[in-house]
């Protein structure tokens, strides 16, 4: 095989995420449920016959170098040269960006999870999912999810992983305009570090006796963001006419979960026009997974 097109990198959105503390090395310590959804960014590889790693379209203000596309697969073709004594063919990969950066959907871990996982497969590299999860962690802290490839109940800095059911459901999915810098929500002064702990069951069994609409838990990001970035505020109080609306991630994406696509489709002939927005459903497994059998 020579190579692999329409690879999908799909978002992740966080059911909720609570800040427990804060590590003697800066990182902080949290919990939190990722669902993957069927929002994706395409990515496109080739095989060359040199070894040189080359992403063969522009992203608007990502240098290639700087690209976790390109630092992945260079990271997994060391650990290739490591194992083997040789280095794997080169790469040209193309992308066709659909997710917004600095969301909170996770586009550019997601995207350099598929890269591992795809070049795993064309290189035959034989590194097993787990490998794949801890070659990806010091890149992103969500690039394990992805990579875990199913929903997932989060600890640790988001590496430590269970699998978790969560409600089949459509999200609507507003982007407010802005970019959010995820450092710039962890080092804030607003930011608690202290939500206790809670268990994988309380999460299952809220999901599975609840009586209301109300999702579990919160986003300890979102009054952050919504304090700094006045937009994100103006999302979660429009969007939460319709439900419980929250942040993802550190921003600035805000969803809300409908049980039906016609409901979604409802709320979203809506949206003010000044907004971007766009429906998705829950994805049990990442979809690539067949792509790679």
């Amino acid at each position: 095989m020579s190579s692999l097109k329409n690879c999908p990198a799909p978002a992740k959105l966080n059911l909720f995420l609570h800040v427990n503390g804060r590590r003697a090395d800066g990182y902080h310590l949290l919990q939190t449920v990722f669902q993957m959804i069927d929002r994706c960014d395409r990515l496109h590889f080739d095989l060359r016959a040199d070894h040189e790693l080359r992403r063969v379209n522009d992203i608007p203000g990502v240098p290639q170098e700087q690209d976790l596309i390109i630092r992945a697969a260079r990271l997994l073709q060391a650990e290739v040269l490591k194992r083997r004594g040789a280095l794997p063919p080169g790469v040209d990969i193309g992308i066709e960006k659909v997710l917004p950066m600095g969301g909170g959907v996770g586009g550019g871990s997601s995207d350099a999870a598929t890269t591992l996982m795809a070049l795993n497969h064309l290189w035959q590299a034989g590194l097993s999912r787990q490998e794949l999860m801890d070659l990806g962690l010091p890149l992103g802290a969500d690039i394990p999810f992805f990579i875990f490839g199913q929903t997932g109940f989060a600890e640790g800095v988001g590496e430590a992983l269970q699998p978790v059911a969560a409600p089949a459901c459509w999200y609507v999915v507003v982007e407010p305009g802005v970019a959010v810098p995820t450092a710039k929500i962890f080092s804030s002064e607003y930011l608690t570090r202290d939500t206790p702990l809670v268990k994988i069951t309380d999460f299952s069994s809220h999901y599975g006796n609840r009586q209301d609409n109300r999702g579990f838990g919160k986003n300890d990001l979102q009054q952050v963001a919504t304090r700094l970035f006045p937009p994100v505020a103006k999302a979660v109080e429009w969007l939460g006419a319709y439900g419980d609306a929250r942040m993802t991630g550190s921003g600035a994406c805000v969803f809300c979960a409908f049980d039906s696509e016609a409901q979604a489709d409802a709320v979203l002939s809506n949206v003010p026009a000044a907004w971007t927005a766009w429906k998705a459903k829950a994805l049990t497994q990442h979809p690539i997974a067949e792509m790679l059998k």
